[in-house]
């Protein structure tokens, strides 16, 4: 249960610095920060395997390239769930999309280099 608000409050970090880096993504306040990344987490975990999987055909003509537009959409899904969560545009929501994966797997490795030191 730990692991899970850890990665909870580490995801909501990670967009509000996307919010600082890429223009055009702005987050209300900071109950609709824990809202999206909430929102953007179970997007990643239901819908996200969904649309790879059938869009299988083409994300393997693209060399997996269309993953990334996938990653824009269900960024800019999450945006459109939650009020008060803004993307002005699919490059917004595309760009924001990348900051939020290289971030996500920066901070999971500390996470998993954190459990490794535990034991």
């Amino acid at each position: 249960m730990l692991g899970l608000i850890t990665r909870w409050l580490l995801s909501a970090l990670a967009l509000i610095l996307t919010t600082k880096i890429v223009p055009g993504i702005q987050v209300a306040s900071l109950t609709t920060l824990f809202v999206a990344s909430l929102v953007l987490g179970l997007i990643n975990a239901i819908v996200r395997p969904i649309l790879i999987f059938f869009t299988l055909p083409l994300t393997i003509v693209t060399l997996g390239l269309f993953i990334l537009i996938i990653n824009g959409f269900t960024f800019w899904l999450a945006a459109h769930f939650v009020p008060g969560f803004h993307v002005t545009g699919f490059m917004a929501a595309l760009f924001g999309a990348i900051v939020m994966s290289l971030l996500s797997f920066v901070f999971s490795f500390f996470i998993k280099t954190g459990e490794k030191l535990a034991h």
